[in-house]
């Protein structure tokens, strides 16, 4: 089984920064993509910036110019700075990799549970 754990959610005042990072663990042979999504209350998920192994990224418009995710191949792990944060930005962000478990040959996406983001306008 594979496990993903993400950290450094809470609140923060509108223009403030906050980091987010999470971990993967378990019967891991390879990541593929590894991303950050987010559910606003009332709004469906969406992606908000994903990276391959090879460190290419994505981002949603919303968030372009201000968030910026980042990985460490070697410890599984996947970050989002959050810089210039908006109250619509408010959302329970979810971490996800594409796993390639060991003993299998095709990459399944695992979710975290999420953490909390709140900016207080």
């Amino acid at each position: 089984q594979v496990q993903l754990v993400e950290s450094g959610g809470g609140l923060v005042q509108a223009g403030g920064s906050l980091r987010l990072s999470c971990v993967a663990s378990g019967n891991i042979f390879r990541i593929n993509s590894m991303g950050w999504y987010r559910r606003a209350p009332g709004k469906q998920r969406e992606l908000v910036a994903s990276i391959t192994s090879g460190g290419v990224t994505n981002y949603s418009d919303s968030v372009k110019g201000r968030f910026a995710v980042s990985r460490d191949n070697a410890k599984n792990t996947v970050s989002l700075e959050m810089n210039g944060l908006k109250p619509e930005d408010a959302a329970v962000y979810f971490c996800q990799s594409q796993v390639v478990a060991e003993g299998t040959v095709a990459g399944r996406p695992f979710w975290g549970r999420g953490t909390q983001v709140t900016v207080a306008s």
